[in-house]
C-alpha cells in the first residue's frame, strides 16, 4: 500500500455542492440558532446575515486556493505553501481538535432525535446509538468516495425537503405574528450581536470539507470554486428565511430558550400534525450528513499532516484503488467514537466558533500570498476576511478562548518535537 499516490478524481460540481451542503447544513441550522436567539434575542437575523457574510469572503478565498492548489488537506496545505510550516501545522491541529469534537457532537444530536422521535430515554442507549452511527458512516467513507457521495445527496436531499417544509409551515403564523415578535430586532448590546454573529459563523463552515477534498475534484480550478458559491449562497438564503420564520413565529425569547432542538419547539408550537415527526426526520439525516462529511474532511486532513510527517507515516496510507485513505478514516472513526463516550461535549460549539475562526485566518492570510496569475478574487477579499476572523474569534467567552489558545501552544509544542524527531 503507498503512502504517496494520489487520490482519484471522482467529484464532479454536482457532487461537490452536495458534499458541501451536507457539510453546512447539520448542527448550525437545528442548533445553534436557538444559541445564538438566546444571546442576541431577534438579531439572531443579523446575526445569521453577518455570519453569512464573514463566510462568504473565506470561502471566495479558500476557493482560489483550492483551484490553485488541488490536494487533500486544505489549509493545512495552504498554510504550508504559502506561509510557513508553522502556521500551516496550526491550521491542521486546529481543524483536528475543531471538527473532531464537532462530529462526536452530531452523532449525539443524531441519538437524541432518534430517543426522542421513539419516545426512548437513557444515557447509556443514547451513546450506544451515537457510537452505532459512527461505526456506519466510518464504513461508508471507508468504502471510498462515490459511495460516501451517493449516501450525502441522500442525506442532503431529506434535510432540504425537511427544512422547506419548516419554511412553508411557519410562514402563515409568522405573517400575523411577525410585526410583534421582531419589534425588538436589535440586540441589547453590540457585544451580544458580535459573539452570536461568531457563533452563527460556526453554521456555515462546512464549505471548507470541499477544499479539503480538491485532490478528489475532477478539474479542480473550476469544480471547487463553483460547488463551494453555490453551497454558500443556497444555505445563507436557506438560513436566513429559517431565523425569519422562526423568530416571526414564537419570538426571540421562545427559541432562545430551546437550545437543544429549537426548530422542533417552534413546529410543536405550530401544531401542525406530524411536523415535528419530519422536522425530527430532516434533523436527524442532518446530523447524520454532517458526521459523514466530517469523517471525510478529517481524514482527508490527516493524511496530508501523515505525507508530511506531523502525524505517523502510518496515516498517509492509501487503499489499493487509490480511493481511501484507510487508515486515517478509521483513526478519525476512533477518535470521534472515543469523544462520544464522554457524552455531550457542553462548550462544543464555542469552542468550534473559536478554533474554526483562526483556521480561517490562516486560509485568509495564505489567500493573501497567492501569485497574481492565480487570483481569482480581489485580494481586498482576503483581507476583509482575515481581520473578520480575528475580531470574532475573541467574541466567544474568554474561557474557551484561552483555552482554545493553550491547545494550540501544546500543538506547535508537538510539532516542536516531531521536527526534532526527524
Amino acid at each position: 500500500m503507498s503512502t504517496s499516490r494520489q487520490l482519484q478524481r471522482e467529484l464532479g460540481v454536482l457532487g461537490a455542492t452536495m458534499m458541501g451542503l451536507g457539510s453546512i447544513i447539520g448542527t448550525g441550522v437545528f442548533v445553534s440558532i436557538g444559541i445564538a436567539a438566546g444571546i442576541a434575542g431577534s438579531g439572531v437575523i443579523l446575526a445569521v446575515a453577518i455570519g453569512a457574510i464573514v463566510a462568504i469572503c473565506n470561502g471566495l478565498n479558500s476557493a482560489q486556493l483550492a483551484a490553485s492548489h488541488p490536494v487533500s488537506g486544505g489549509t493545512y496545505e495552504y498554510g504550508y505553501r504559502y506561509l510557513t510550516p508553522w502556521l500551516g501545522f496550526t491550521a491542521g491541529w486546529m481543524f483536528m481538535l475543531a471538527k473532531t469534537a464537532s462530529a462526536a457532537t452530531a452523532a449525539l444530536g443524531f441519538a437524541g432525535y432518534l430517543q426522542r422521535f421513539f419516545g426512548l430515554f437513557g444515557q447509556g442507549l443514547l451513546v450506544a446509538i451515537a457510537l452505532l452511527s459512527v461505526l456506519i458512516l466510518t464504513i461508508i467513507v471507508w468504502t471510498g468516495i462515490r459511495r460516501s457521495n451517493f449516501a450525502n445527496i441522500a442525506i442532503v436531499s431529506i434535510t432540504l425537503l425537511s427544512l422547506c417544509f419548516f419554511i412553508l409551515a411557519g410562514l402563515p403564523t409568522a405573517a400575523t405574528s411577525g410585526i410583534d415578535n421582531l419589534t425588538r430586532f436589535f440586540p441589547n448590546s453590540i457585544g451580544d450581536l458580535l459573539h452570536a454573529s461568531a457563533l452563527m459563523f460556526v453554521a456555515y463552515t462546512g464549505y471548507g470539507r470541499i477544499a479539503t477534498m480538491g485532490e478528489e475534484a475532477r478539474n479542480p480550478r473550476r469544480t471547487i470554486p463553483k460547488a463551494i458559491i453555490t453551497a454558500m449562497v443556497l444555505t445563507m438564503l436557506l438560513y436566513i428565511a429559517v431565523a425569519i420564520v422562526a423568530v416571526s413565529a414564537v419570538g426571540a425569547d421562545v427559541l432562545g430558550k430551546a437550545t437543544a432542538a429549537p426548530l422542533e419547539v417552534v413546529m410543536s408550537r405550530l401544531g401542525i400534525p406530524g411536523g415535528t415527526q419530519i422536522l425530527a426526520i430532516g434533523a436527524m439525516t442532518a446530523m447524520l450528513g454532517v458526521l459523514l462529511n466530517l469523517i471525510l474532511g478529517l481524514s482527508r486532513v490527516l493524511l496530508a499532516m501523515g505525507r508530511r510527517r506531523d502525524m505517523p507515516r502510518i496515516v498517509a496510507r492509501l487503499n489499493q484503488t487509490g480511493t481511501t485513505p484507510d487508515v486515517a478514516v478509521w483513526v478519525m472513526g476512533i477518535a470521534i467514537a472515543s469523544l462520544v463516550l464522554i457524552g455531550n461535549v457542553k462548550t462544543t460549539w464555542s469552542f468550534s466558533a473559536f478554533t474554526v475562526l483562526i483556521y480561517y485566518a490562516i486560509t485568509n492570510l495564505a489567500a493573501l500570498q497567492l501569485p497574481e496569475r492565480d487570483r481569482l478574487y480581489p485580494k481586498w477579499l482576503a483581507l476583509l476576511g482575515l481581520a473578520a476572523c480575528l475580531f470574532l474569534a475573541f467574541w466567544v467567552e474568554q474561557q474557551i478562548w484561552l483555552t482554545g489558545l493553550g491547545l494550540i501552544l501544546a500543538g506547535l509544542i508537538w510539532h516542536f518535537v516531531a521536527q526534532q524527531a526527524r
